[in-house]
C-alpha cells in the first residue's frame, strides 16, 4: 500500500478549508476550480474517507477532515522550510517589509527573529501603514513585499490567515451603550471602515467618528479611555481591551483575511526568502485561534 502523501493535494485541501470554498481556494492557488475539486477527490480516495461534507452551500470539514487539517498545515510548513533551506543562497542586503500597523505586534516579532537568526547579514526595514498605502508602495517598488488585511482571501496575493473582525472597547466600559455610537477608525483608507459602516447601517445604528489615525497607540488609547469602540481583528485585540458583540447591542462584522502580496513582476531572492519565513510563521501558531 502506497503511503507517500502528495503535498500538492494537502495544499489544495488546506486552501479549501481556510477559504471556505473551491472557487476561493482556486483563486488563492492560481488554479481552476475543476483542478482543485479533482485534487480534493484524489486526497479523499487516497485515504478512502470523506474530508468535506457534500450538499451544503459551503463545504465543511468532516471529523476526519478536521483531524487532517492540523497535520496538513504542519506538513506544508515543514515542506516549505526544507525546500527553502536546500535552495536558498547565502543572502545579504536589505528587504523592506510592509505590515498593517494593527497586526505587527501579534504576528511579526517571531518571524523577524527567526529570519534574523538565519540571515544576520540581511537588514530588514519594517514599514507600517494602512493596507491601501502599503499596496501603493508595493506597486511603486518602494517595498519588497507586504502583508495586507483584506475582505477577500488571497486577493491578487496569497492567503495566510482568515480572522474574524470584532468590536472592541474598554473592559467594563459603556461606550457601546451611547448613541450616536462613538467609533474609532484607522485613517481614511482603513480596510475595516466600509464593512463596519455597512454593518452599522444595516442595524440602524447611528454613529459618530471619535478618532481617525494610522497610529495604533492613540487608536487603542481612545478605546482604553472608554471614549469609543472600534473594529479590530480578533487575534490583534490587546489584553487591555474587551471583545464586544451581540450582547452589547453591536452588529456582527465579517471575516477578513491576512494576505501576502508580492510585486506583480516578481520579487527579489531576499524577498522570496522573507516570504518563506512569513508563510512558516503563519502556518501553525494561529490556525486554532482563528477558528
Amino acid at each position: 500500500m502506497r503511503r507517500d502523501i502528495d503535498i500538492g493535494l494537502l495544499r489544495a485541501f488546506v486552501a479549501v478549508a481556510e477559504t471556505g470554498g473551491m472557487t476561493s481556494a482556486a483563486r488563492a492557488l492560481n488554479l481552476t476550480q475543476a483542478a482543485v475539486s479533482q485534487q480534493i477527490r484524489r486526497l479523499e480516495e487516497f485515504f478512502d474517507i470523506p474530508l468535506f461534507t457534500r450538499g451544503n452551500r459551503k463545504p465543511e470539514l468532516t471529523p476526519s477532515g478536521e483531524r487532517l487539517f492540523a497535520y496538513s498545515r504542519r506538513m506544508l510548513s515543514l515542506n516549505d522550510e526544507v525546500w527553502g533551506m536546500m535552495t536558498s543562497p547565502d543572502f545579504e542586503g536589505e528587504v523592506k517589509l510592509g505590515v498593517p500597523h494593527d497586526i505587527v505586534t501579534p504576528f511579526i516579532p517571531p518571524i523577524l527573529k527567526s529570519f534574523n537568526t538565519h540571515w544576520p547579514r540581511v537588514r530588514v526595514t519594517l514599514v507600517c501603514l494602512a493596507t491601501f498605502k502599503l499596496l501603493r508602495l508595493l506597486d511603486d517598488r518602494e517595498i519588497d513585499l507586504t502583508l495586507t488585511t483584506e475582505s477577500l482571501p488571497g486577493d491578487r496575493g496569497e492567503l495566510l490567515l482568515p480572522d474574524q473582525l470584532v468590536w472592541v472597547g474598554a473592559r467594563g466600559g459603556d461606550a457601546h451603550k451611547r448613541r450616536p455610537l462613538p467609533v474609532s477608525f484607522g485613517d481614511g483608507s482603513c480596510a475595516f471602515r466600509a464593512a463596519t459602516v455597512k454593518a452599522l447601517g444595516n442595524a440602524g445604528i447611528d454613529w459618530r467618528l471619535t478618532c481617525e489615525t494610522s497610529d495604533f497607540n492613540p487608536y487603542c488609547a481612545t478605546l482604553e479611555a472608554d471614549l469609543a469602540v472600534a473594529p479590530m481583528l480578533k487575534l490583534a485585540v490587546p489584553r487591555s481591551l474587551q471583545v464586544l458583540g451581540a450582547a452589547e447591542g453591536l452588529p456582527p462584522l465579517p471575516v477578513f483575511y491576512i494576505n501576502l502580496r508580492m510585486p506583480a513582476a516578481g520579487g527579489s531572492e531576499i524577498a522570496d526568502e522573507m516570504a518563506r519565513f512569513i508563510r512558516t510563521g503563519f502556518a501553525t501558531p494561529y490556525q486554532s485561534l482563528a477558528a
